[in-house]
């Protein structure tokens, strides 16, 4: 279990897959993450609210998508589930989608402890793929719930049921907290279950005096509430306009609060790679425990500073901005990048094809490139290095994006590459 290669209370302005892949192993308790939902919509806070200026589109191509991010997933034990799902999306828009949620996903499981716990916060529209991608990213026996967040508001349609409800994937989580989020039995059913005496509403007249007990015996009995189902009705939308800060789909703290007391302890290391305006991450502060967020928007590091000083003005300490990618240091003592222990490895997982063009060379042709460069938090580490012919690596130079490049404009994904089972 690798210690943390970042201060407490970080927040990264940066794009999270790039951050992600600089930050050390098995090193952070519980993830929580709320990404674009793929709504074919943006989002812009209004102006005049305290978090005016912040924006974030939902809307996907494969154009736009960075088409690199296949590439990457050409070396994970995980390729062949993830790349069945992504070709079971129903258009391109939605395998963009999948493709860039796949890819961090990948990153997260890295990031987790053996006994982490992560909640992927979304809604009807990907719900369906994205528990099939976590399925193959973190393993269906890691999955605990689909958790229903429902609640009520006015709605304008008349062609369906209002849609009311998000969607919360829940998978890991050895340690579970139950007693933590439990909630306070109503009079009406302590009164059924033990009868209690003394409390006038609910008591039948006609119950027998020596089956009455009191309060205290029938919460020794049952404890002090139940565990919440896994639909949250009691959980509602943001009201409260202290808390309200017009952050465009902000979550209330009551949600995020649930979440961190159910799936980590004071002291533990809290990630959210999506964290807009902060909740999390104010929720993390309060219970105690230790956390760090990334996102795109500079507007994220203003609003964690001012909703924590607001919630805690007594005991706030200044929020760590970072824009540079972390080094990791849970790698130990790797060869050279370009060994020959590390290329004759390569040469044996590529059977000696290139990796860009797909012709067949002798070792001595073939060069060891990263696939995610050092300056975009690559590391030397053999997930991480491939085999090139001298053309193709001079061709790809820094860049990540040239080994699919070929693949933009297609309207269908490649087909699985050679040597991976799609039944596996």
């Amino acid at each position: 279990m690798a210690e943390t290669n970042w201060k407490n209370r970080t927040i990264w302005t940066a794009d999270n897959l790039e951050i992600m892949r600089g930050m050390n192993s098995d090193s952070v308790d519980l993830i929580y993450l709320d990404p674009p939902f793929n709504s074919n919509a943006n989002y812009a806070a209004p102006i005049g609210s305290k978090a005016a200026g912040s924006e974030f589109k939902d809307t996907w191509s494969l154009s736009d998508l960075n088409v690199k991010w296949l590439d990457l997933l050409q070396k994970k034990p995980q390729q062949a589930a993830l790349w069945r799902v992504i070709q079971a999306a129903q258009n391109n828009s939605d395998k963009s989608y999948l493709i860039y949620m796949a890819i961090r996903l990948l990153e997260m499981h890295r990031l987790l402890k053996e006994n982490g716990s992560i909640y992927l916060h979304c809604d009807p529209t990907m719900s369906h793929y994205l528990k099939l991608l976590m399925d193959a990213v973190f393993g269906r026996r890691e999955f605990r719930n689909e958790i229903v967040w429902c609640y009520t508001g006015p709605s304008n349609t008349k062609r369906w049921f209002p849609r009311k409800h998000d969607t919360i994937l829940f998978f890991g989580g050895e340690a579970f907290n139950a007693d933590a989020v439990r909630t306070a039995y109503s009079a009406e059913t302590l009164a059924r279950r033990g009868r209690i005496e003394g409390t006038r509403s609910v008591i039948s007249p006609s119950v027998n005096t020596q089956d009455k007990r009191s309060i205290e015996d029938v919460r020794a009995q049952f404890g002090d509430g139940k565990i919440p189902e896994d639909w949250w009705s009691d959980v509602p939308v943001l009201t409260n306009q202290r808390e309200r800060v017009g952050y465009p789909t902000q979550k209330p703290l009551a949600l995020l609060e649930r979440i961190i007391k159910a799936s980590s302890n004071e002291g533990d290391v809290v990630l959210d790679p999506f964290c807009g305006c902060a909740t999390t991450l104010v929720a993390a502060d309060r219970l105690g425990r230790n956390w760090v967020g990334i996102d795109i928007s500079p507007i994220a590091v203003r609003l964690v500073n001012e909703r924590i000083k607001a919630d805690q003005p007594d005991i706030f300490v200044d929020v760590t901005d970072r824009v540079d990618i972390p080094l990791r240091t849970d790698l130990g003592k790797l060869p050279p990048y370009n060994s020959l222990k590390n290329k004759k490895i390569l040469y044996g997982e590529q059977g000696g094809y290139c990796h860009g063009c797909e012709e067949h060379f002798k070792m001595q042709n073939l060069e060891v490139d990263h696939i995610t460069p050092t300056s975009k938090g690559g590391t030397n580490h053999i997930e991480n290095l491939q085999l090139l012919c001298s053309y193709c690596n001079s061709l790809k130079g820094n860049r990540t994006e040239y080994l699919i490049s070929r693949l933009a404009g297609m309207k269908a994904l490649p087909k699985l590459p050679d040597g991976v089972n799609p039944d596996a």
